[in-house]
């Protein structure tokens, strides 16, 4: 598997780094960190500013980010781990995107700073913006890290289950996890004008193929290293599980797939997620 970590001199980062190390069995990796300058992005904006020694402050930035590739590379496995390395000035986000699609990496490692959703909105969020626009599976990873043991897998249907399906059985995790999959109901409130509709029973029937996603998606995924059980819930998806990922060491989501801006005008539960639960997030593409 090929997996880019975005880097950057947070304790977030270095907690993503031994995560992804606990996780998978790593053998290519790309390092990619942006060296953002702000406003000194551009050498003209320096002369008309007149900033003094602006060439050793570049220099400088590129030394510093270099030291940190090389203590990032002091983190991971020392044998059989091909690496590449990438130090740019850019704007990490749009570098660590960028990097991403051009090198096809299949899975993206980045850390959070846990920044609420207002202030991801006024200030941006690098780790947030990276997640809503990969390509690919992305792996966020807050302050919590360590072996993973539990994992909940958090399923809406068929089309989450057989991404979920496909990424554990052709990315299986180092060492043997109890998964845990759940799928949440969400019943129709009687405010709803749907709820004025004669469908009988609606919440037993979604209840009900709730329980076979999840029963048949524990069947195509249990083998010797996955045990896994199943839970069906009734209820709000967003507090359920996040409730239920606090006693877990992963929580596995897919992604719809919105557009940029449905996704941030309509929001969504994965969206959702990302900002409240304590343990790491998988969010699978």
């Amino acid at each position: 598997m090929r997996v880019l970590i975005a880097l950057d001199w947070s304790e977030q980062t270095f907690a993503a780094v031994r995560e992804v190390s606990y996780l998978y069995d790593l053998q290519e990796v790309i390092l990619v960190h942006g060296i953002d300058l702000g406003m000194f992005q551009y050498p003209i904006v320096a002369e008309v500013s007149n900033m003094q020694g602006y060439d050793d402050f570049r220099k400088a930035m590129e030394r510093a980010g270099q030291q940190l590739l090389d203590h990032t590379a002091t983190l991971l496995p020392s044998q059989g781990l091909a690496m590449t390395r990438v130090c740019e000035f850019a704007k990490p986000a749009s570098l660590v995107l960028d990097k991403a699609r051009d090198l096809r990496a299949e899975l993206i490692v980045i850390g959070a700073r846990g920044r609420g959703r207002v202030g991801e909105f006024v200030l941006g969020s690098v780790s947030h913006r990276v997640a809503l626009h990969a390509d690919c599976t992305t792996l966020i990873v807050k302050e919590r890290e360590g072996p993973v043991k539990r994992v909940t897998v958090a399923v809406e249907g068929h089309e989450d289950a057989d991404r979920i399906k496909a990424w554990l059985l052709a990315h299986p995790f180092k060492n043997p996890v109890d998964l845990t999959i759940v799928s949440v109901v969400r019943p129709i409130p009687a405010t709803d004008p749907f709820s004025l509709f004669p469908l009988q029973d609606w919440t037993g029937i979604a209840v009900r193929s709730a329980e076979d996603l999840v029963k048949n998606l524990a069947a195509s995924v249990m083998n010797h290293r996955y045990s896994v059980g199943t839970h069906v819930a009734v209820g709000d998806p967003t507090e359920i599980l996040t409730e239920r990922a606090r006693s877990a060491d992963l929580l596995i989501i897919g992604s719809h797939g919105r557009k940029r801006l449905e996704r941030f005008l309509l929001g969504s539960i994965s969206h959702a997620l990302l900002h409240q639960v304590p343990c790491p997030v998988l969010l699978v593409r």
